[in-house]
């Protein structure tokens, strides 16, 4: 049997054979990138150790530990296997095959067309390294790194032995088997193959990333050098040489030089030589000494403080680099070393938990039109991070038609002109934008405004968003929806995208009329009773507000009721609690029941999710397209539907019922009291009109809110479905790329052609007519589209100011007015606006968005920019809540109340200065969070 394979022989699908090292050393040999010679010892020798030994069963009796091992039953479990196997012998066939390839490669036998180094001809052999290549290692999705050991300048047949050997054992070092019990990798699903590979005697070495694992991008290289030996670069026991190159250019970006003092050599003489054990990373089990080894010794004075790769050197090494990534088409963890000024490739594996490409955060926020001011207010509140490309591009006319009209119709005359407002991004953030002096026009018109609108002008107020400006939207959207997206073309679905987004801002606006007039009312109504009414004793001015239903409160109660029913299904609720939220939202998606649940129970639970769906499914967590709505992924609400399964949370039907009860209680008790007097007789009037007032504006402005979204499925839908065409047309890579295309382009394509429905029966990502028109196979727009995403990532870890020019006169005029605030705020206690009393000292939680609803539990403080309507769900489980933006007649401020959880917005910096799983202490009343600090 052939136990031996040259790294040329091995081909990617060896793993099996050969693990994942010397897969990667095969692929990297017939790329044709300079590789120390060397050769694989399969796995099947591994076994056949283990057979000839006798030792497989007791290996298995060793290794299965408890369900849950403490830290020294694992080490006690490695001492006595990688005792079976020093205590073993080599069989012949193995050990003749193994001298035979060390007897070639010692002659020079194979070549990688690079001198590797000095050493040929030496008595003792030449040296090697002898490295693991485990059958779970250096994968993509996990990299097993640093599990089992390496053995350095092996020099001899005879030492070779041993170093196989115990290169075997450590597949059972206590650090592996943790790590694999972590992994759910059974014991006897593992092998070992050895790399056995000629040393470089390396003037220096070190590690190449070909992405920047600081920051996930994929157009730079991030280099670590040290004089010396490279494994301990690897491990961590030198300091290092930081470089970033550019990939594109070979420019060196950064560079750290170091002061480094120590230094890995090959150990020259047995006195002075190391073990040569050297795990790929972390602290070394003690092994057996073979012959060689390595040691440390200082660096030369002259060294110590001179780079390791001048510019010229660390752009020759990115371009292998780049070689390599590009041969394996993904970024790569490449050990390099250098001799005589040569660079050899000594290993080559996939980059394992590579964060997403992140361009560099900004700093500096230019004005599109630097005659104007700039606020992030009203709408842009529920705009929390930077715009998706196309959603900027239609947002920015459709807002500014939409203001243009109102106001002008509420006045009736020319207040607002051409150029006078818009919606423009400054760093992907969405600001309002007002001419000086437009500004200053509209605000001397706004009181004649506010009144006009109060009485239902331009079809706005409570009475024009009721009869009008909703149903309107409503028809429109029913309009659309009984259209197939699928046999529209490129051009009506564009068209259908304009119109119901502008149908959408137009409700919107009609929004923004409704909400002034609910917070003058909640205002007028605080202000009169706790001026004229409020005594001792008496409770705060909202317990008359709360216990009425809304569109945010309805969906909680469907969702509450939802799991009250799937209690009563027998083995509904345990298959729900089963399933993985993912796959009951995919299943949600496509009909079919989740792997494992009964069919029966599926279809029983489908339709009355459906149903939940149907109707609150619209709602936004941002308005931007980029976002799903609960509709396109339920996971968020699915999750809740568990909260309650499992019994946690109140009822809301209750809670709802005592804060009804409570409060009629509490107004009839005011009204006896004001009927006693004189004065109070002529305050009763007042104060029931008033009331009256702000409990019928409060739930509107609520309803109004939750259905801004009312279109965005529709919208998602019609524009994945040009997504879809777009991929089959070569332009972008995924349906979900079209939110990163500008609006021209996106035209452009549809006016191209390029947009048109695909076949029946398309199921192709590019079909051969898309490399026709493109003339290439590469998705046309890919690289564009990546660009954006990671400057968006970058533009998303900004703060983004909310009042532009930052000059201390517009901070003295409007910043009062701004939904949140100051955010030079350092100091340990972060200041907003108490919205809902009570004192809450709980962990934070800090979500950005649906994506990051899974990590809240019970009992946290949600943290968030904002939250809409689609928020409310995880109020059930906050035990307070805290945003950036928002105040005390604020969405947030509302629900929070109907939970009687303290709530402070408009914070300004929250979600900068917390982090998740950091004790805080919200106070509603003070209006502050504090950070705790560990005792001691």
């Amino acid at each position: 049997m052939t136990y031996i394979y040259n790294f040329a022989d091995v081909q990617a699908a060896d793993v099996a054979v050969a693990g994942g090292k010397g897969v990667g050393l095969g692929n990297l040999v017939r790329a044709g990138l300079p590789v120390p010679p060397g050769f694989v010892l399969a796995t099947a020798a591994y076994g056949a150790f283990v057979d000839a030994n006798g030792i497989q069963a007791r290996i298995q009796e060793l290794a299965a530990l408890t369900s849950e091992p403490a830290p020294q039953d694992y080490e006690d479990a490695s001492a006595a296997i990688r005792a079976l196997f020093t205590g073993g012998t080599m069989p012949a066939a193995i050990a003749y095959e193994l001298a035979a390839a060390y007897e070639r490669l010692r002659d020079g036998g194979e070549s990688a067309g690079d001198r590797p180094g000095d050493g040929d001809g030496e008595s003792a052999g030449a040296p090697v390294a002898v490295r693991s290549s485990a059958t779970a290692e250096d994968l993509a999705s996990a990299s097993f790194a640093g599990q089992q050991e390496t053995y350095l300048n092996v020099r001899g047949a005879e030492a070779l032995d041993a170093a196989v050997i115990d290169c075997w054992s450590s597949l059972w070092t206590a650090r592996a088997m943790a790590y694999r019990d972590r992994e759910g990798i059974a014991p006897g699903d593992v092998r070992l193959a050895v790399v056995v590979q000629r040393m470089v005697e390396a003037e220096a070495a070190g590690v190449m990333f070909t992405a920047n694992p600081a920051n996930g991008r994929r157009d730079q290289i991030a280099i670590s050098a040290a004089w010396g030996l490279g494994e301990s670069v690897v491990s961590g026991t030198v300091t290092t040489d930081d470089l970033v190159v550019e990939a594109g250019t070979g420019r060196v970006l950064s560079r750290r030089t170091a002061d480094k003092e120590v230094m890995t050599v090959y150990a020259e003489h047995a006195a002075d030589r190391g073990s040569g054990v050297v795990p790929d990373q972390g602290v070394p089990d003690q092994g057996v000494p073979v012959q060689g080894g390595t040691t440390e010794q200082p660096v030369p004075a002259a060294l110590r403080n001179r780079a390791v790769l001048d510019d010229g050197a660390a752009a020759a090494l990115a371009r292998y680099g780049t070689r390599i990534a590009d041969y394996f088409g993904t970024p790569q963890d490449i050990e390099w070393a250098r001799a005589d000024g040569d660079f050899f490739m000594l290993q080559s594996r996939p980059i394992t938990a590579l964060p997403e490409p992140v361009a560099d955060i900004p700093d500096t926020w230019p004005l599109p039109y630097p005659k104007g001011l700039y606020f992030r207010a009203s709408i842009v509140e529920q705009l929390p991070d930077p715009l998706s490309p196309l959603f900027a591009d239609l947002i920015d006319g459709s807002v500014t038609r939409s203001l243009k009209a109102l106001m002008n119709e509420a006045v009736g005359s020319e207040v607002v002109r051409d150029g006078d407002v818009g919606l423009p991004t400054i760093n992907g953030y969405a600001y309002y934008y007002y001419r000086t002096m437009a500004l200053w026009r509209v605000m001397g018109k706004a009181p004649g405004a506010v009144v006009a609108l109060a009485r239902g002008k331009a079809h706005m107020g409570m009475t024009g968003w009721r009869e009008f400006s909703h149903p309107r939207y409503k028809e429109v959207l029913k309009d659309w929806s009984a259209k197939s997206a699928g046999e529209l073309s490129g051009e009506e679905l564009l068209g259908g995208v304009r119109t119901l987004l502008d149908a959408g801002t137009v409700y919107y606006t009609a929004v923004e009329s409704v909400i002034p007039i609910a917070a003058t009312s909640e205002i007028s109504f605080r202000a009169f009773y706790d001026k004229l009414i409020r005594r001792a004793g008496d409770p705060p001015a909202e317990t008359f507000l709360l216990g009425y239903d809304s569109e945010p409160i309805r969906a909680e109660k469907s969702l509450y009721d939802l799991a009250a029913w799937a209690r009563e299904v027998e083995g509904l609720a345990p298959a729900i609690l089963n399933q993985p939220t993912a796959a009951l939202a995919e299943s949600q998606r496509n009909w079919l029941p989740p792997a494992g649940m009964d069919a029966a129970l599926w279809q029983q639970w489908r339709p009355r999710f459906q149903a939940h769906l149907d109707r609150f499914g619209h709602a936004v967590y941002n308005l931007d397209f980029l976002s799903p709505v609960p509709a396109d992924d339920p996971s968020v609400l699915l999750d809740t539907v568990k909260f309650y399964l499992r019994g946690h949370g109140n009822d809301p039907h209750e809670r709802q019922r005592l804060s009804a009860a409570r409060r009629e209680d509490q107004t009839d008790r005011i009204l006896a009291r004001l009927g006693r007097t004189r004065l109070g007789r002529s305050r009763r009037a007042p104060f029931i009109r008033l009331l009256r007032w702000a409990q019928k504006s409060a739930p509107v402005r609520e309803d109004a809110l939750a259905d801004v979204g009312l279109a965005w499925p529709l919208i998602r839908r019609m524009l994945l479905e040009l997504g879809k065409r777009l991929v089959y047309s070569g332009i972008i890579a995924s349906p979900a790329d079209v939110f990163w295309l500008r609006q021209q382009e996106l035209q452009s394509a549809v006016e191209f052609g390029l947009a048109a429905p695909q076949p029946p029966g398309t199921t192709e990502p590019l079909a051969p007519v898309a490399v026709a028109i493109t003339g290439a196979a590469r998705p046309v727009r890919a690289d564009v589209v990546e660009e954006r995403k990671m400057l968006w990532r970058g533009q998303a870890k900004a703060a983004a100011p909310q009042l532009l020019p930052e000059t201390r006169w517009m901070k003295g005029v409007f910043e009062s007015m701004m939904p949140a605030r100051s955010q030079d705020q350092p100091s340990d206690v972060i200041k907003g606006v108490g919205a809902s009393a009570g004192r809450v000292t709980a962990p934070a939680r800090v979500l950005t968005g649906p994506q990051d609803f899974g990590q809240m539990a019970p009992g946290d403080v949600l943290v968030a920019r904002i939250t809409t309507p689609a928020w409310t769900s995880l109020f059930a489980m906050a035990s307070a809540v805290v945003t950036d933006v928002g105040g005390p007649l604020s969405h947030s401020s509302i629900v929070a109340r109907e939970y009687g959880i303290p709530a402070v917005l408009g914070t300004g910096v929250a979600t900068q200065r917390l982090t998740s799983g950091q004790q805080i202490t919200v106070d509603g009343d003070a209006g502050t969070v504090t950070v705790e600090h560990p005792a001691g």
